[in-house]
């Protein structure tokens, strides 16, 4: 038996870009939806992250536009006292628990969980091949909410090979493994950096710790990336007037470092990895009390006696925990358009802000009938893995902004969006803020001109 139900769109996947989509194409029309999920609950990746995850980006700029996550509330104490703050695992998975049961609270929304969309419309329970399926009826159109999904440890097995009288954990099981006689975390990301501090947090003396990272990263001062209008557009303006004078890839780097914008773990290696996630400085401290890094390749093998890489061996003594945080993370598959004939595609449109692009998506998808017309409004960015990735990301997030910018409600949308980094509140002023805004206009040309050039992408 075949239940089908009477929507006018089927989103696939009910991660935080699922729901931000959804959450704006109800606020503003009348259009049916069902939200399809391989998960029992929404959330996306939080349903299988590690139990001390925390966003690396402040909670404003996470979630659904009509739903603040934490309340815009400052940390009064700790290490980042003064920041905003950040959501742990668990209340992300909360607030996206709430804002389904808002949206469904509608009665124009509807939750198909445990359900795997198989093409068409059509979707297979997955805890039983054989029970009955839902479709969506003719005619509704399909949002692809998974284009961009996460790669995480939890669900992706070891990039390496693994003897097989040999156990690698994933991070999730770090808490099981912090007496083990020498501590490996395997990977250059944030995971691995994730990892390194709560280890160091729990206790473990650094010099217990081999830190697997092959290539080293370039990381974003959380400091410069916060909701606040002068805080944030005082970064850009940094990062606008750093290209503008940049003659490599190398020099904009340091630039963006001398400038308080990047960071980087050891100041003796340049990096070549820019996926800038963002990391407080506080850690940045802890990261440096690990000593013992091994560069020496991709990690091949795994054996109870030792690491195999590309370029060497590192011997492991007896008892050695080998924790796993190697995972790819955010893809990088080519831009596709956003809408096309078969699918809504959610991506990001303004640089490293997914769920501010798929609520932009929803509300143009909301407020405009012609395909080609939003797909010029709406021209999708990369994330970033290279140096010159993160440049081709940054030229082309700021096309994005100035594409949709031109339209005067999505515009004033925008500015009361909280999900917007460059969010402007009503009748906010600030002396600060005119004057970056006054730095990037007089590096604007110079800037976009030298990013597309180091990009090597059509300026």
């Amino acid at each position: 038996m075949t239940t089908v139900l009477d929507a006018d769109y089927l989103v696939v996947g009910a991660g935080a870009s699922g729901l931000a989509f959804t959450d704006a194409l109800v606020s503003y029309t009348d259009a049916t939806v069902a939200i399809v999920d391989r998960r029992g609950d929404p959330g996306g990746h939080w349903c299988d992250a590690y139990p001390f995850v925390r966003l690396h980006q402040a909670s404003a700029f996470y979630g659904v536009a009509s739903m603040l996550l934490g309340g815009g509330r400052r940390q009064s104490a700790g290490p980042e006292a003064g920041l905003h703050e950040r959501a742990s695992g668990a209340e992300v998975r909360a607030y996206c628990s709430t804002v389904l049961d808002t949206l469904v609270a509608t009665g124009r929304v509807a939750y198909v969980g445990g359900y795997e969309h198989v093409g068409a419309g059509m979707m297979r329970r997955l805890d039983d091949a054989g029970a009955a399926s839902v479709r969506v009826r003719p005619g509704a159109r399909i949002v692809d909410a998974r284009f961009l999904s996460p790669t995480i440890p939890a669900t992706s097995p070891p990039p390496f090979e693994v003897a097989a009288d040999t156990t690698v954990l994933p991070v999730g099981r770090l808490d099981a493994c912090l007496d083990a006689s020498r501590l490996v975390i395997v990977g250059s990301g944030k995971t691995a950096t994730d990892a390194v501090v709560h280890a160091l947090g729990a206790g473990v003396d650094p010099g217990r710790i081999t830190w697997v990272r092959p290539r080293e990263p370039w990381m974003l001062d959380r400091a410069v990336a916060q909701p606040d209008p002068a805080v944030f557009t005082g970064m850009a303006a940094a990062v606008w007037e750093s290209a503008a004078r940049a003659r490599s890839l190398e020099e904009l780097f340091a630039r963006l470092e001398d400038a308080g914008v990047m960071l980087r773990i050891d100041r003796a290696v340049t990096p070549t990895m820019a996926k800038t996630p963002t990391l407080a400085r506080w850690e940045l401290a802890l990261l440096r009390e690990v000593e013992d890094v091994a560069r020496l390749g991709h990690l091949r093998r795994v054996e109870r006696r030792g690491l195999s890489f590309e370029d060497g061996d590192v011997p492991l003594p007896p008892g050695a925990a080998v924790v796993h945080c190697a995972a790819d993370g955010l893809p990088r598959p080519a831009p596709v358009p956003v809408w096309t004939t078969d699918a809504i595609t959610l991506q990001p449109i303004r640089a490293g802000f997914p769920c501010f692009g798929a609520a932009l998506i929803g509300y143009v998808e909301a407020t405009r009938s012609d395909d080609h017309a939003k797909n010029a409004l709406c021209p999708p960015t990369s994330y970033g893995d290279t140096r010159a990735q993160w440049a081709e990301m940054t030229v082309r997030g700021a096309r994005s902004v100035a594409a949709y910018s031109r339209e005067p409600d999505i515009r004033a949308w925008a500015r009361e969006v909280h999900l917007n980094p460059a969010r402007v509140p009503q009748g906010y002023a600030s002396r600060a803020w005119d004057e970056a805004r006054e730095r990037i206009a007089r590096a604007d040309a110079a800037a976009t001109r030298r990013l597309a050039e180091l990009a090597g992408i059509a300026p």
